[in-house]
């Protein structure tokens, strides 16, 4: 997909460890606080060092992006899903669900796009909820005239579960590594 050359720019704070993580056996002077993040364009878990004297709070938004940052003093990297915080998969969910909201257009676009992948296995196919039965119904109805929303897919194509909610579970799937082909993270 074209957004898996992008760079994160902007991200959402999923969890802030003013304190540096609990399980880190160093003295607290030395502990550095910790931001538990997730991109808003490919959903990259990153983890990220705050500037000195800034406090977070989970659903924030923060620029990462290139040159000057007013939160973030730098990236420390990726984070993988198992190393959140209890807090910070709990916030996942919700900050996933309101950046498909956010991004409708997109996720639509890849209802309208999506191709086979093999022979026997569709990209709408990879959706959970998703069998052929929809499938065959998505591509019919497309080709007649294109999506436009959300709201328009579930009139079209009949008892097709949440589009919204099929995505949500579908990013998660794939961020805890629970899925082999990626559709929306890196």
């Amino acid at each position: 997909m074209e957004n898996q050359k992008e760079k994160e720019d902007q991200a959402i704070v999923l969890d802030f460890l003013p304190n540096g993580y609990p399980f880190d056996p160093r003295p607290s002077h030395i502990k550095t606080p910790i931001v538990q993040a997730i991109g808003t364009k490919r959903f990259t878990i990153l983890e990220l060092c705050p500037k000195k004297d800034i406090f977070l709070q989970p659903t924030e938004e923060v620029y990462i992006g290139e040159g000057k940052r007013d939160h973030i003093h730098h990236i420390l990297g990726r984070l993988q899903y198992d190393k959140l915080t209890h807090t910070g998969r709990s916030t996942l969910g919700f900050v996933i669900k309101d950046l498909i909201k956010d991004k409708e257009p997109y996720f639509v676009g890849f209802f309208n796009t999506a191709q086979p992948i093999t022979i026997r296995m569709h990209q709408l196919e990879l959706l959970p909820g998703l069998g052929k039965k929809h499938m065959n119904a998505i591509i019919e109805a497309r080709d007649d005239k294109e999506f436009d929303s959300f709201e328009d897919l579930q009139k079209r194509v009949k008892l097709i579960p949440d589009p919204e909610k099929i995505i949500t579970r579908r990013i998660l799937l794939e961020l805890e590594g629970k899925e082999k082909w990626r559709l929306f993270t890196d």
